[in-house]
């Protein structure tokens, strides 16, 4: 029998243990001597709720899965089909191979094939390792059509410090600001987060705040990281992206079973509905790739 999300290839090193799934290259576990950093899912089930999922070739949604690029328009399948939109890219549940294999990283690939509402054809692979610094991402993108083609990147790891509801966790987002969204979820512009429900800067417990919010104007360090942290019963967790992802969207899991078990932090490097605005959205040459990390690491 295979499982739901295909083989399972575990990488371990420096403390760190890690389940990668070949459906869809998903993160499914992630521990750090044996404490749970995220929130997966058991071996005999699917993922729900994106946890642990690749977002490609694009994260969040598209605004009822239409938009234009290079003059011509294009129509996607409705993935989220109560809300009318395409969601969350086209390879979350596709089977992707191995082509590297050892004890501390596994690395998969996958050919997204020109389709309807995509027409354009990309080699995609991502890299998993682990190691003292934490768990390391890397995502690579090569364009093999003869045109060039929209693109973004994203990842859905729920993270966790212990037990939920994540009301009494603490939160620290590096962002200034952070977009609106209308009642079916779609940016309606920028708010600069000072002083409101939305303003995590300084670090704060998350209380009743509901998130399902995209930051950007991150802070960042010397290396172009930006750091999201969170902090509970079971220590702290953060996640780290590279100055290819633009934004951070926090969710706050109210829509999951059971809610607010577990906060997602998910490195975008364009926000919600980019195929629409352009906001942050790379057009790929033909023959050009774009590469892109982010990571993982327990805090005491």
């Amino acid at each position: 029998m295979v499982a739901p999300s295909g083989e399972q290839f575990v990488v371990e090193g420096g403390g760190y243990r890690a389940v990668v799934t070949e459906g869809g290259a998903g993160l499914r576990e992630l521990e750090y001597d044996g404490r749970p950093l995220v929130e997966g899912y058991a071996e005999d089930d699917p993922a729900s709720g994106g946890r642990g999922q690749l977002l490609l070739p694009w994260p969040n949604r598209i605004r009822d899965g239409r938009y234009g690029f290079a003059g011509r328009d294009h129509q996607l399948p409705l993935s989220e089909v109560d809300r009318g939109h395409a969601s969350h890219g086209l390879v979350r549940w596709a089977c992707w191979r191995p082509v590297e294999v050892s004890g501390d990283a596994i690395a998969l690939a996958y050919r997204l094939m020109a389709q309807p509402g995509y027409p354009w054809t990309l080699d995609l692979a991502v890299r998993y390792a682990v190691s003292g610094d934490g768990l390391t991402v890397t995502v690579t993108a090569t364009n093999r059509a003869a045109e060039p083609a929209p693109f973004a990147a994203g990842a859905h790891p729920y993270l966790r410090v212990g037990p939920g509801p994540v009301d009494t966790w603490e939160l620290s987002v590096p962002a200034r600001t952070a977009l609106a969204i209308d009642d079916r979820k779609i940016p309606t512009g920028r708010v600069e987060v000072a002083g409101g429900d939305l303003d995590f800067r300084d670090g704060r417990q998350i209380g009743d705040t509901l998130l399902d919010t995209a930051y950007t104007d991150l802070d960042r360090d010397s290396d172009g990281r930006a750091t999201v942290v969170l902090r509970g019963p079971e220590g702290g967790v953060e996640l780290w992206m590279d100055a290819a992802h633009h934004w951070a969207q926090v969710y706050s899991a109210d829509d999951l079973t059971p809610p607010r078990s577990a906060l997602a932090v998910e490195p975008m490097t364009a926000p919600p509905d980019a195929f629409n605005s352009g906001d942050d959205l790379l057009s790929l040459e033909p023959g050009a790739t774009q590469s892109l990390s982010w990571g993982v690491r327990a805090l005491p």
